[in-house]
């Protein structure tokens, strides 16, 4: 896991790629009037700082030297007028980069949300959830930092240095080139400590990535952990991990430790420079004590900037990187696509139609072969067959969850694939074995939120599976709250729920994929009680294990190895003392030695 982080998650690219930008600020095209606003005033309040250099300069030559006390005084109103109106100009400064930021990252984040939900199930099979969720979580963050930070930053002080510059050049250029005698040491500095913060900032989050791996994994497998008495072990292995998370954060901080001082010295040149050439030009009266005073604060102005750097630096790799990561799932085109022109279905009576279906997950490795059957309207159709037949691969192709390789799919004589996959799936409800439920309640579970699905419904379809009574009795009944992946229910209640979801739809496909497997023997009677009534006038298909919960089947398919062996009624296939036979008198043979025992 800690090498999938490293080859993928945590490869760091470019602090700065042109084409990512260029991707980046088409996200910033809606609020381009913000940006402009924004680049407005970092002009104006990167002028204010050294504008009261400039204004010393005034007050000490002109005023203090010329003992004009009125004009002293406007010197010093004019420097307090100019923080005041520095302050206001910052405020509105913040609020509209963060404002502009802000909602930038909300387009994003809703876009690469419904890009996902978009994505083939192939996709999800293959990616771990962690990393999709820190795409949507984290690498968005980043960006966010930049929008609202990043980029402001860097514009104000190119524009901080800019005014310095022009002052200094203004005021006296040969002092301004004594001064920025130091500059070439500072830019090879400078691009020294960016290259091995890179490498130490590589090094921190492919260690962070290993200590979050383990976390996530450790804390989810807790009750394995207590079980097997492993609690020492593990801790001394996180410890570990940790330890060498430590060590590179220390590492980090010795090549800050380094830059800041070596800034602070070369500034300390920079100003004994300035003092050394000032104080001589003072002397020989070809300067004045103001320019120096001016020169003395625009060197600490100068080098703030570059102090900034660092942070900077590492808010503009850190959004490379996660932008090089959120457009890869962005361009990601794993879907099941839908026709151009789709059918369109205005009621589906429930035929459907396997014409020689092939179908594989990988390549040609064929989990489904040459599957051919037909299924009618209102019908009730069992699919058996052992682990791995290929049961649940009907299901995921007859939902287009995946798309077949070879073959045909109808549903009353049209091809699945010239429906639009969500029109065909309205049609279609689905109670899978393991039963996954939302934060929320009880009723939002049912409806999934549905403004087309009201509380009479609800109610209904819970009665109808026979979910009503248990939900009844809790504090809340409908508005009771469901905790994460329903760890308040029992696997029985959950059962029940998922069966009330399915049927609040009211679907003309009604698919139980081993609904039944989870759930005690008196739930279980609930169930098959409710489903003799519910499948009425509906198309039904019934994935079991349990060959006793579908002998009334108008239909039974047994599967072997990805191909249908057998079609026929329970009686039928018992006669034929085929592969249903032997599943049969395997089970029944399981629940005499159970029964005995």
């Amino acid at each position: 896991m800690a090498q999938d982080y490293k080859a993928d998650d945590e490869v760091l690219g470019k602090a700065y790629d042109s084409k990512l930008m260029k991707r980046l600020l088409g996200y910033v095209k809606p609020y381009k009037k913000y940006m402009a606003f924004a680049i407005v005033l970092n002009i104006i309040v990167a002028a204010f700082g050294p504008l009261r250099a400039v204004l010393t300069k005034v007050a000490i030559d002109d005023n203090i030297k010329g003992k004009d006390y009125h004009g002293l005084l406007m010197v010093t109103l004019a420097m307090i007028g100019t923080l005041v109106f520095q302050a206001v100009m910052q405020y509105y400064l913040t609020y509209y980069t963060q404002l502009m930021g802000q909602r930038i990252i909300y387009d994003l984040r809703v876009k690469l949300f419904a890009h996902i939900e978009k994505l083939a199930l192939k996709y999800f099979d293959k990616t771990p959830i962690g990393r999709i969720v820190t795409r949507v979580t984290n690498d968005i963050e980043s960006l966010n930092e930049m929008f609202s930070s990043g980029i402001v930053n860097v514009f104000s002080d190119i524009f901080i240095v800019i005014w310095i510059l022009g002052f200094m050049f203004f005021m006296d250029w040969k002092l301004s080139l004594v001064t920025l005698s130091v500059f070439p040491f500072l830019i090879y500095g400078t691009f020294l400590f960016r290259k091995k913060v890179r490498d130490s900032y590589r090094d921190v989050r492919f260690h962070l990535a290993r200590l979050n791996s383990y976390m996530q994994e450790h804390v989810t497998g807790m009750g394995v952990v207590q079980i097997f008495n492993k609690e020492n072990e593990e801790l001394k292995r996180f410890s570990s991990i940790n330890a060498d998370y430590r060590k590179v954060n220390i590492d980090s901080i010795f090549y800050y430790a380094v830059f800041y001082p070596a800034v602070e010295f070369l500034s300390s040149i920079a100003l004994a420079l300035i003092i050394w050439y000032g104080g001589g030009e003072i002397i020989h009266n070809t300067m004045t004590i103001g320019v120096l005073f001016a020169f003395i604060q625009l060197i600490d102005q100068f080098f703030r900037p570059i102090r900034d750097l660092s942070d900077k630096y590492n808010i503009m790799q850190t959004a490379m990187a996660s932008s090089e990561r959120v457009f890869k799932l962005l361009d990601n085109n794993t879907f099941v696509k839908n026709p151009e022109v789709p059918v369109e279905l205005k009621k589906v009576e429930g035929k459907i139609e396997f014409r020689n279906v092939w179908f594989a997950y990988n390549g040609d490795d064929y989990v489904l072969k040459d599957i051919s059957f037909n299924i009618t309207p209102g019908q009730t159709v069992a699919i058996v067959g052992a682990t791995g037949a290929g049961k649940t691969s009907l299901i995921n192709i007859l939902t287009r969850f995946y798309d077949i390789n070879k073959g045909k799919i109808c549903l009353d004589g049209i091809d699945i694939k010239d429906m639009d996959k969500r029109e065909l799936r309205k049609f279609i409800s689905i109670v899978l074995q393991d039963v996954f439920l939302f934060s929320g309640t009880i009723k939002s579970n049912i409806s999934l939120n549905s403004p087309e699905i009201t509380d009479e419904k609800i109610i209904e379809a819970a009665k109808s599976v026979g979910a009503h009574k248990f939900i009844s009795q809790l504090p809340k009944e409908y508005d009771e709250e469901v905790k994460e992946k329903g760890a308040t229910l029992s696997v029985g209640q959950k059962q029940l729920l998922s069966f009330a979801r399915a049927l609040a739809y009211n679907p003309q496909i009604l698919i139980l994929d081993e609904a039944t497997s989870s759930v005690d023997t008196e739930t279980e009677i609930l169930i098959q009680r409710a489903i003799e009534k519910l499948l009425v006038d509906r198309t039904a298909i019934v994935i079991a294990h349990r060959l006793s919960t579908i002998q009334n089947a108008d239909q039974i398919i047994v599967m072997h190895k990805g191909e249908v062996r057998e079609i026929g009624k329970h009686q039928e296939l018992l006669a034929k003392r085929g592969i249903y036979y032997k599943l049969y008198q395997l089970q029944y043979k399981d629940q005499e030695v159970t029964r005995t025992a």
